[in-house]
């Protein structure tokens, strides 16, 4: 079995995030890190990979990003990926969600995996459904906000499936999914771990493999910014908010009358 989880770079959580007026897109300068959301896929794949209800030949962890994704890809495999492919073209620049999905598609293609993780959002787009959009190209059934992955078992070793739990607005559904499949997993499936100095190290030695639009068979007009359905027109910062006020608890019956007379002006009491 082989397990493929789609992993990005973003900016790093403490670097305020922009959006570049001259291309409309977010500026993606200065310290950048590991998607948070997608280690969670990756430990999910290591609990699977170690777990021994299923025999899993590798983890292989897969970006499309410029040069400088391939950090990211290094802290994947310090995870325990065994090694990385990262999809890398100039031409791909500014895609949307759909050119992504289609073009990341076409990376898994090329590995044939039997099980795509994901994190369930990016930090940074927060798009939620690039793992239906991989799914929807690749022709495969997939699942959305899953905490709980179990493997079930069954005679028939050529028909492997996955007992899921998932979030839902009303409460959980557990789900049974024939692989090949995709799976975006919540932040509540498990705790990802740290990475030792040696894996760490060990990860620089680990294969990575770097492939282009055109290696993949990637059609031109279905990527890039110029092609993307969706372009940001209009934006601006959201408005600074008021700055509070503070009440001194030195007289408990004065600040409770203050706070009720502050309520009461902005009609906030029943």
């Amino acid at each position: 079995m082989k397990i493929c989880v789609l992993v990005k770079e973003v900016p790093d959580a403490a670097v305020e995030k922009r959006i570049n007026p001259s291309t409309g897109r977010l500026d993606r300068s200065g310290e950048k890190n590991l998607n948070p959301f997608d280690t969670h896929a990756i430990e999910a794949a290591m609990q699977l990979k170690e777990g021994g209800a299923v025999e899993v030949d590798e983890v292989v962890a897969v970006t499309m990003g410029p040069e400088s994704a391939q950090r990211a890809l290094q802290k994947a495999v310090s995870l325990g990926a065994d090694r990385s492919l990262q999809l890398t073209d100039e031409a791909l620049a500014g895609s949307d969600v759909n050119g992504t999905g289609y073009a990341l598609a076409k990376a898994l293609e090329s590995e044939a995996p039997d099980l795509v993780l994901l994190g369930q959002q990016s930090d940074d787009g927060e798009c939620y459904t690039i793992g239906a959009v991989v799914a929807d190209h690749l022709e495969m059934p997939s699942l959305t906000q899953v905490i709980k992955i179990d493997v079930e078992r069954s005679g028939d070793e050529g028909r492997r499936k996955l007992r899921c739990e998932r979030q839902a607005e009303y409460g959980y559904d557990t789900v049974l999914v024939e692989l090949p499949a995709v799976i975006s997993v919540g932040d509540a499936i498990n705790e990802p771990r740290y990475p030792s100095l040696k894996a760490i190290m060990g990860a620089k030695k680990k294969p990575r493999e770097e492939k282009t639009a055109a290696d993949l068979g990637i059609e031109a007009d279905r990527i890039g910014y110029d092609n993307a359905r969706a372009h940001c027109a209009d934006f601006k910062a959201p408005a600074a908010k008021e700055a509070g006020r503070i009440i001194e608890d030195e007289d408990t019956g004065e600040t409770v009358e203050q706070i009720v007379t502050w309520l009461d002006e902005r009609k906030l009491l029943a």
